[in-house]
């Protein structure tokens, strides 16, 4: 039955006030850092410090680490920063953010010799590292083992010249591959090490970034650094920055390896137990370390003793270490095989041999406890196995009662990856502890499953506490709360039985409450009824679809307002919307009212059905021959996981070299005809040439590419020349030409590597269609994603307000939810204008700066939108020239306030084009149009780039004097800065001012006299002439001449005045006001024509 509304369930141990709050209004200087740190593991941190040029000279990523998810950021970094990091001076201007040479290597025999080579080189290149030649590797202990050999021959190592290996302790084991911590590699290792090479071991995943920085600045050691990538340091949630101002240091230290350990606050060993201890535990440090010291908190006389420092080995840090009283001691550590011998006993004993030799106590028994992989993971899963396995060994060892702390709650997400609501539990996750300051604690562990499920298992654990644990132990508690997010995991898995007795289980299922009780196994059936589980289903999807009309992807939003009602069970309808609608990822409702809101509320409210389980005897097993296969148990075996399958998006979506093969081989049934694809025609437009444009285009062929200014000059003003024979291409006198340009090559390929896109992928992209003769059909082309961010996608240009609406969407992270809405609403106008004006960011400046709003490439295409045709006057007139279009093009380059470089992209296409190079065109009319009297006077004003249209009004009108056309007069006014430079076609010009074909020339060289002089100071010494040509007589038979202005619109308001003057004191009869009037007609009758820009 529904859920009634008005009865609350079970109250949370966690009141909502003191978990939830909604969050204020960001204030990125004190919690942007916090927030984007607590979305990062202590296995991030450590790749982006370890990567960094300030501390490493290269980087060695083993596919090993790779394969257990450890350095593909490396790598992503590495190749997106390669041009960077070639510039030395950009390079130490922003070292921090630069990595250092990225190399991937395979795990063989032999392995490690590269690190040995690498280490002969004299010193890093990296002005960062000041000479000194740090190399970094990542392996796993597996890969290790594989390279002791070559470690073994390592040299000594010096301030100048050191290796640093980060091993992520994660490795498969059994037939299954499942995944432990286990530490059993290292038996072949340590025997092998030189005297110059450090072990150090972190446990939480504060420890972990702290001995990964202290990894480079302990100067006499090569460096093993050992941490617990198989839990804790790939939680999510906490606060790992900012680092401690010793650590940050890239110098090395010069002080001994305790007294750099002392002062980052660590030892080589750490004693916690019973302070007079018979008994005592030693254990290297990790996650069984952890569960140790828990377990035996408050035990009377036992302790544990925590091996931080394995190499080199401290006989006296240890014998500090242990009490006076101890006589056993257990060494638990991790070996190979049964009867395999560990290192860590012979220490041990050798230590104890040493103190009993010079006096210092007696000898304690001691034994070796070896546990072997498997082992290790069921103890680490089962606490209880662990307290049988402590009391097996120390019979007077009576372990405390399992910690059950009301302030502590362990919430599990079972779903299938990469699905839609594979995101809840970070959602959820990010709801807890919003801000710095807050009281509650909570981290997140995600583990896969790929063996036992085709499409894999996602399992997401969150802990929430008041208390400030180092770690979530994997066994250490059962769930408060279990939610199965694809209802066949129910069927298939064990995902119920990690839940507690009497714990909120919701399913998120199309099942009805009876449907749902004859779906499940009878043994599913019978736990649930044992352990009085509360069961809630929700049919997200059918809820979902009731609101389609206000918005879509309200799924994951739906699941999350059913674990708010379900979790805080005191919570009311408000509080739910409240919280809802101030969550940073619900990217469903950003949009909504709040009315709106408290209507998706009140539906889950309303959908939420609790299933009742009926009494034992009523449960009916299977008959034998329906009999469904046992129940599987989810096993971790795998760290990062990829789901392959298709993305649609509002008609875009990632698609496959079948598609394009469907698109090349049959284009009538998959791109019907375009509207300028007529057979008619003797150019038909090809259908393939960048058909998602609306306008009729063409492809030309550079022939001439010449720049006119000197190489000196600080503007680059070049001639272009393009061949139009056997296009179809025809143009008017004063059109102008649509150059589709494409973005910069290697910009893309930077872009692809940074974005973790494949370039050579494709995608398939909807055709917009804008004529009634392809109304109806959908069509399509297939490009692959390099070509469409290359020749397409405008991922350079400058966003729009709604981009950063459509990308809020998209944010993970709280800060950049809120910015990127901000900006985009009507309230964040004055932020929008300066970052589009004066730090003229781009598409891609603006997923860089917000890094947590990823959609996918098929996303970006469509709410980036396609590049726009650059429009270039035409400098030619095709009656002179022929099968030939010509251009007077400007590159542009500027600054940011930061310093950044900008640049024009089409203005470098075309600056870039080589002769024989193929260009895609347009043709756009323009208001610079010839009248139709050639006799008409005219008087040309351009300024720098602006003489193009004029160019072809001379060559025009040249060729018309040549036909024995009467031709009127030409007053021809030309502005740059420098004649010697910047005097564009000036031959031509003076050899029309020879010719006579213009009549006369007012050329202004601003910088070239004492006094700056621009061509509206020419315009005001020729007044008389420029009004006589305007007020043309009306017995010559003519209406008058035409002016007309192409260039920057600075000069506009001088050159007005210049013609108003020119009516008002050269006896025309005209007062300002009448002559401001006139101007007004001329404007009117287009004879006063500007194309500004």
């Amino acid at each position: 039955m529904a859920m009634d509304s008005n009865q609350p369930g079970n109250p949370s141990p966690l009141s909502p006030t003191s978990t939830l709050s909604v969050p204020t209004s960001p204030h990125p200087e004190s919690s942007q850092n916090y927030s984007l740190g607590r979305l990062l593991s202590a296995s991030n941190h450590v790749e982006y410090l370890a990567s960094r040029v300030t501390r490493s000279s290269a980087v060695f990523v083993y596919d090993l680490a790779e394969q257990a998810g450890f350095g593909t950021l490396t790598k992503a970094w590495g190749l997106s920063q390669q041009t960077n990091t070639s510039d030395d001076k950009r390079a130490s201007q922003h070292s921090l953010s630069v990595t250092a040479p990225v190399t991937p290597l395979q795990t063989r025999a032999g392995a490690g010799l590269t690190l040995l080579g690498r280490l002969s080189h004299d010193s890093s290149s990296s002005p960062d590292l000041q000479g000194k030649n740090v190399v970094t590797a990542y392996t796993t202990p597996t890969g290790l083992k594989v390279m002791a050999n070559s470690l073994a021959s390592l040299p000594p190592a010096t301030p100048t010249s050191k290796l640093v290996i980060q091993v992520p302790t994660v490795s498969p084991i059994g037939e299954d591959f499942t995944l432990s911590p286990t530490l059993a590699a290292l038996g072949s290792v340590l025997p092998l090490l030189p005297d110059s090479a450090t072990v150090l071991l972190s446990a939480t995943p504060k420890e972990t970034v702290d001995l990964a920085l202290l990894s480079y600045i302990i100067s006499d050691f090569h460096v093993i650094h050992l941490f617990d990538h198989w839990g804790s340091a790939r939680e999510v949630g906490h606060a790992l920055e900012p680092y401690p101002d010793f650590l940050s240091s890239t110098i090395p230290n010069k002080e001994s390896l305790a007294q750099a350990l002392e002062n980052a606050g660590y030892k080589f060993f750490d004693y916690h137990g019973d302070p007079n201890a018979e008994t005592v535990l030693v254990v290297l440090n990790g996650p069984l370390s952890l569960m140790l010291v828990s377990l035996i908190a408050d035990a009377s006389g036992v302790a544990v003793v925590v091996v931080r420092i394995l190499r080199p080995w401290d006989e006296s840090s240890f014998s500090s270490a242990l009490p006076k009283t101890v006589k056993n001691v257990h060494v638990l550590e991790d070996v190979p095989f049964e009867t395999a011998l560990g290192v860590l006993h012979a220490d041990v004993l050798g230590s104890l041999v040493s103190f009993v030799a010079s006096g210092e106590r007696p000898l304690p028994i001691v034994r070796s406890e070896r546990i072997v992989p498997g082992r290790l993971k069921f103890l680490l899963d089962n606490r209880s196995a662990l307290e049988s396995f402590i009391s097996g060994i120390i019979p007077q060892f009576t372990p405390r009662a399992t910690p059950t702390s009301p302030s502590t709650k362990v919430v599990q997400f079972y779903s299938t990856p990469g699905t839609p609501l594979s995101s809840v539990p970070q959602i959820i996750e990010q709801t807890f502890t919003p801000t710095p300051k807050s009281l509650i604690s909570s981290r997140l562990l995600t583990n896969h499953d790929l063996v036992t499920r085709s499409g894999g298992i996602a399992l997401d654990s969150i802990t929430i506490s008041k208390e400030t644990s180092p770690t979530l132990l994997n066994g250490d508690r059962p769930a408060d709360f279990v939610a199965v997010l694809d209802q066949a995991l129910l069927k298939t898995h064990t995902v119920l039985e990690t839940a507690k007795p009497g714990a909120i289980v919701l399913a998120i299922t199309s099942w009805t409450a009876q449907e749902f009780i004859t779906s499940l196994p009878a043994e599913t059936l019978a736990f649930i009824r044992d352990q009085k589980l509360q069961i809630c289903i929700l049919d997200a999807k059918s809820v979902s679809n009731t609101h389609t009309p206000v918005t879509g992807g309200l799924e994951p939003v739906l699941v999350y307002i059913a674990f708010l009602r379900l979790y805080l069970g005191t919570a009311t309808k408000t509080d739910v919307a409240t919280l809802t609608q101030a969550n940073p990822i619900t990217r469903a409702v950003e949009n909504l009212e709040n009315a709106e809101v408290e209507k998706l509320v009140d539906s889950v409210w309303n959908g939420l059905v609790r299933v009742t389980i009926s009494a034992k005897e009523h449960i009916d097993p299977a008959p034998p021959q329906a009999a469904s296969p046992p129940l599987k148990r989810f096993e971790f075996n795998t760290i990062a996981t990829e789901v392959e399958g298709e993305t649609h998006v509002n008609g875009a979506r990632l698609s496959s070299w079948h598609d394009a093969a469907k698109h090349i081989l049959f284009p009538s049934t998959f791109s019907p005809p375009s509207e300028f694809s007529s057979s008619s025609e003797a150019h038909p437009q090809n259908p393939c040439l960048r058909p998602e444009i609306p306008d009729r285009t063409f492809l030309v062929t550079c022939t001439v590419n010449k720049r006119l200014t000197p190489l000196e000059y600080d503007r680059n003003v070049f001639h272009l020349e393009f061949d139009t024979s056997s296009t179809g291409l025809k143009y008017a006198i004063g059109e102008a030409l649509g150059v589709h340009g494409w973005n910069d090559a290697q910009e893309v390929l930077d872009f692809c590597q940074w974005y973790g896109i494949n370039p050579d992928g494709l995608v398939t992209l909807p055709v917009p269609s804008s004529s009634s003769s392809t109304e109806g059909y959908t069509r399509y082309h297939t490009r692959t994603i390099f070509q469409a961010l290359q020749q397409q996608v405008d991922i350079f240009g400058k966003p729009t307000k709604s981009f950063y609406t459509d990308l809020a969407a998209f944010a993970t992270n709280k800060v950049d939810r809120l910015a990127l809405s901000f900006i985009g609403s009507a309230e964040g106008s004055s932020t929008f204008k300066k970052m589009n004006e004066i730090d003229t960011v781009t598409f891609a400046d603006v997923l860089k700066q917000f890094k947590s709003a990823r959609p996918g490439v098929e996303v970006l295409c469509e709410i980036v939108g396609d590049t726009k045709p650059r429009h270039y006057s035409i400098a030619s007139s095709q009656a002179v020239v022929g099968d030939r279009v010509d251009l007077l093009v400007v590159t542009v380059e500027w600054e940011t306030p930061s310093g950044s470089p900008r640049y024009g992209q089409c203005t470098r296409y075309l600056a870039r084009l080589k002769p024989g190079q193929k260009v895609t065109v347009s043709i756009k009319p323009s208001v610079m149009k010839l009248p139709p009297d050639s006799r008409k006077p005219l008087i040309l004003a351009g300024l720098g780039t602006g003489a193009a249209p004029f160019r072809a009004f001379l060559q025009h009108r040249a060729w018309e004097a040549a036909q024995g056309i009467p031709i009127g007069p030409i007053y021809y006014y030309f502005g740059s800065r420098h004649q010697s430079q910047e005097y564009l076609y000036g031959e031509e010009i003076e050899a029309y001012i020879e010719a006579e074909v213009i009549t006369k020339a007012g050329l202004a060289f601003s910088r070239d006299g004492p006094k700056k002089v621009y061509i509206q100071h020419k315009m005001v010494e020729d007044g008389n002439l420029l009004a006589k040509s305007l007020l043309q007589s009306e017995e010559e038979g003519l209406s008058g001449g035409v002016f007309y202005l192409c260039g920057p619109t600075w000069p506009v308001p001088d050159v007005y005045e210049a013609l108003l003057n020119a009516l008002v004191k050269n006896g025309t009869g005209f007062d300002v006001a009448s002559a401001e009037e006139y101007l007004e007609r001329l404007k009117e009758e287009e004879r006063y024509v500007l194309e500004v820009y």
